[in-house]
């Protein structure tokens, strides 16, 4: 049985061919060891040769825990899932810690614009205490494969309660273009959602000195969007920053990181660019903020292939 994503790893197939993702029958154990056996322990095996060789960072599973922490109602993340991907994500961390003990892991942690809110910081963090893997983690991963603008970092933010861009709304570190500070959310950048997810966890972790890498492969520009919501292929995206440790806080930020590899489709579009209809088609990729929703747009392929219109558009839009 093949483990598959959107919480599949759990399915028991109705009659209908969809899936129940409440029932314990056992094919959640099936999952996670087919998800231990055929990814994880390979993996391991493949980085255990460069362990001190080579430095080694490592993102744990891009999107996962921040689905489930803000998901809780939706049924592909019920209990039977839940418990797998609490399972898997804390099986992952103790092997390939176990087989690169030098290597840096950096749990994903989505970006500003999905857990700047505080009270999905705090349910995110709430199922990461529950694995007892903070002291195994050298800190988060933010922005992986998406487009939130990396901005700048504002002073110490002094609380939820007296965040510094209700007190300071011209200053330059509050440029908000996804319109986020009016909601509540100050992670209105990734250097500012950086700071408040390394508090967030102190508080919930009761570990100090956490670090946060940043995906800038694809968020040069910050105003193409008419939704912050959309996030596969967006037109009129840039290549950002390239791959340094010279960050805008270093006390803070370990890296900026091109993640995602630019290039690489988020998804395809409903039609492929063969003309048949894709298998996985996902109605994001259908925004309007998506290349191939506009007349005269090339289709996009399915995700992680080239998608050779996208890249060119980012390298034109290229701040580097």
């Amino acid at each position: 049985r093949r483990v598959h994503g959107n919480g599949e790893i759990c399915c028991h197939p109705n009659a209908d061919g969809t899936c129940n993702y409440n029932l314990q029958d056992g094919q959640c154990a099936a999952g996670l060891r087919e998800y231990e056996n055929e990814y994880i322990r390979p993996l391991a095996d493949l980085l255990r040769p460069y362990n001190g060789v080579v430095p080694l960072a490592l993102v744990i599973e891009p999107d996962s825990l921040p689905n489930l922490a803000t998901n809780q109602g939706n049924p592909h993340c019920g209990a039977s899932t839940a418990v797998a991907y609490k399972s898997g994500v804390s099986r992952a961390v103790h092997l390939l810690k176990q087989a690169v003990p030098q290597a840096d892991l950096y749990l994903d942690a989505a970006h500003g614009g999905w857990l700047g809110w505080q009270h999905n910081l705090d349910s995110f963090m709430s199922v990461v205490q529950q694995l007892n893997i903070a002291n195994q983690l050298r800190g988060f991963s933010t922005n992986v494969a998406n487009y939130q603008p990396l901005g700048i970092p504002c002073p110490a933010l002094e609380s939820q309660d007296q965040p510094y861009c209700r007190i300071h709304q011209g200053a330059e570190c509050c440029a908000d273009p996804c319109n986020l500070i009016g909601q509540y959310n100050f992670g209105n950048n990734e250097m500012n959602f950086a700071q408040l997810l390394v508090s967030t966890a102190q508080r919930h972790l009761g570990v100090g000195s956490l670090k946060v890498i940043t995906d800038t492969g694809r968020n040069a520009v910050t105003d193409m969007r008419q939704s912050c919501s959309n996030w596969c292929n967006i037109r009129g995206a840039g290549a950002g920053l390239t791959s340094t440790t010279q960050t805008a806080n270093t006390s803070l930020v370990d890296a900026y990181f091109w993640l995602k590899t630019p290039g690489e489709s988020d998804g395809c579009t409903q039609t492929l660019p063969s003309g048949r209809q894709c298998p996985r088609f996902d109605t994001m990729c259908a925004s309007v903020d998506s290349i191939g929703s506009r007349s005269g747009e090339p289709r996009a392929p399915e995700a992680g292939m080239w998608f050779d219109y996208q890249v060119k558009q980012l390298a034109q839009n290229a701040k580097l």
